[in-house]
């Protein structure tokens, strides 16, 4: 994973902090050329995230956050572990397009977390999406619906640190195995994209739509082979390829077919193929 914060600092001194700041796309935005920056994402204590709503949420409804699954506060999820309906009473801190900290937000609920498949967490938040943009102007990023595409350009944004990344999508790898996890139809990013720990959770976002596709979440530290922080790739038909230094997310349009009226889980829903408890 790239993993909360451990070897981060060390990371960092050697990556360094750039990111140009610009303006996010509000959710009614049509499709074109998007500049990107940190309004909407939020830093967490040890990992990066955003504030998600998806193509048929409601300005009323909960806003939701989205993370990783192993930035859960409780830990990592075991392989074949769904956890939903758990009360939190997380906080994050909701940053503006500077990257400046002007709210915190607070959880009342876990809704859905696993690292089995994906790499996800979604939390449900104590406000609206109405309240957040009438106290601080930030909205919510969209979050894609339809597949991702290979070359797409992309970047990467990280809350905790206040970093953005820009790369494209490279391909997709049919199955992502590190350690005791496997996850499906992964994101592979271009080497541009050099996340570090702390970066986990931030949103993938299509520079040209300003869509959330992805949520990122490892990256292969040391070369070896199917360890963790060192996820190798699997294909169909069994063989394992190792690329040290490429890093990769989870893609996220498969998530808005489980939520129904009022941002609320609905694992049978007709389409939803997120894995259930």
């Amino acid at each position: 994973m790239n993993k909360p914060l451990l070897a981060a600092l060390s990371s960092l001194a050697i990556a360094g902090v750039g990111a140009a700041p610009a303006v996010a796309a509000p959710h009614t935005a049509k499709a074109a050329a998007v500049t990107v920056n940190f309004a909407g994402t939020v830093s967490l204590s040890n990992c990066s995230g955003s504030v998600i709503r998806f193509p048929n949420s409601a300005d009323t409804d909960p806003a939701l956050v989205m993370t990783n699954g192993h930035c859960l506060e409780t830990g990592f999820p075991s392989p074949g572990e769904v956890i939903t309906g758990r009360s939190s009473s997380r906080s994050f801190g909701l940053l503006n397009s500077s990257g400046a900290r002007v709210a915190t937000l607070r959880a009342n609920q876990v809704v859905y977390s696993t690292m089995t498949d994906t790499d996800v967490t979604i939390y449900r938040t104590t406000t609206t999406y109405a309240a957040i943009r009438n106290s601080y102007g930030i909205s919510p990023l969209t979050m894609q619906d339809t597949h991702p595409t290979a070359g797409t350009a992309i970047k990467v944004v990280s809350g905790y640190w206040k970093r953005i990344y820009s790369c494209n999508i490279d391909g997709f790898v049919y199955r992502l195995k590190e350690g005791n996890w496997t996850w499906k139809d992964s994101v592979r990013y271009t080497s541009s994209c050099n996340t570090i720990g702390g970066t986990s959770g931030s949103p993938v976002i299509d520079t040209a739509t300003g869509k959330v596709v992805a949520v990122n979440n490892t990256g292969n530290e040391d070369g070896e082979r199917c360890t963790d922080n060192n996820p190798c790739e699997v294909d169909a038909s069994g063989n394992v390829t190792v690329r040290q230094g490429i890093n990769y997310a989870q893609e996220t349009y498969n998530i808005p077919a489980c939520f129904t009226t009022g941002n609320k889980l609905n694992l049978s829903a007709a389409g939803c193929t997120l894995p259930k408890p």
